[in-house]
């Protein structure tokens, strides 16, 4: 079945007119497309920009509840319903992320349809560099995310039930590092027996049961919230990239600067439930 919907944004919306590094987003055509699935269905999702206030949603799966699902969580990762307008009038004049804010109103903090899927990744991306972690992601996808049935070469992100049964020897056959393939496993049973819900109302509780696992950190958990959660509170402060950019903003412009995580948090406690937001306008996260 196909399953359309048009949403209006709530505030200045522009759909993002590329992908990701990881292979699982697609832009083509002026279409983003996604495969994602509810409770083992596979969803194919499409989206366009129809107009400035008009942004086109269409699912097609087998199961009318996967449809439904493929477009809710699509529209959460797209952030299309997200209401920013309180920041937009907060921070425009800012005068750091200020000339940013009125340039790019719309920007979003690119999220992810699933928190386990930004919370694998998130450990993928500990330590090493974004595009090497990327190459890694797209191993993951192609040994182990499912294929879409309908032709269009798309592929999911493995759930965590997948990877909760991989040997942490595959993963390190993708260039993972031992103690990361073995975290990566350890958290995935951890999230498909139940014992950390990622998905209940009460995140901090999830969060504090990701910091119990050795391996797991501030960055990670993070990291998850923001992109998987929609926690436009929560900040990585430990991101390279921030640490890099408020080190340049407090010494002047020196390009070699590079800040604490403490100064960091410091930096963007003013911008309180937008911190994450306001470090996108940064160009950081």
């Amino acid at each position: 079945m196909e399953l359309r919907v048009e949403v209006t944004p709530a505030c200045p919306y522009r759909l993002p007119l590329h992908g990701g590094m990881d292979g699982v987003l697609r832009y083509r055509g002026g279409v983003v497309q996604r495969l994602l699935h509810h409770e083992g269905v596979p969803v194919h999702v499409r989206v366009a920009q129809a107009s400035r206030d008009r942004v086109l949603f269409g699912a097609r799966s087998a199961s009318p509840a996967a449809a439904r699902y493929g477009i809710e969580r699509m529209r959460f990762a797209l952030g299309v319903d997200d209401d920013i307008e309180s920041f937009i009038r907060e921070f425009a004049r800012d005068p750091v992320i200020g000339r940013s804010v009125r340039a790019r109103p719309w920007l979003r903090v690119r999220r992810r349809p699933e928190p386990f899927e930004a919370l694998a990744w998130a450990i993928c991306e500990q330590l090493i560099e974004y595009e090497c972690a990327a190459s890694i992601q797209r191993r993951i996808v192609r040994a182990l995310g499912p294929r879409c049935p309908h032709g269009s070469g798309l592929r999911d992100v493995p759930s965590p039930q997948t990877l909760a049964r991989v040997a942490p020897a595959l993963l390190r056959s993708f260039d993972l590092s031992d103690a990361r393939a073995r975290l990566l496993v350890r958290v995935a049973k951890e999230v498909a027996c139940g014992r950390v819900d990622l998905h209940g109302a009460d995140h901090e509780r999830g969060w504090r049961r990701l910091r119990a696992l050795p391996g797991v950190g501030p960055w990670t958990v993070e990291t998850m919230a923001l992109r998987g959660q929609g926690r436009n509170d929560q900040l990585p402060a430990g991101d390279l990239g921030l640490l890099e950019a408020v080190g340049r903003v407090l010494s002047g412009g020196d390009p070699h600067a590079r800040a604490g995580e403490a100064q960091v948090r410091a930096f963007f406690a003013p911008y309180g439930r937008w911190t994450g937001l306001a470090a996108a306008h940064m160009g950081a996260i």
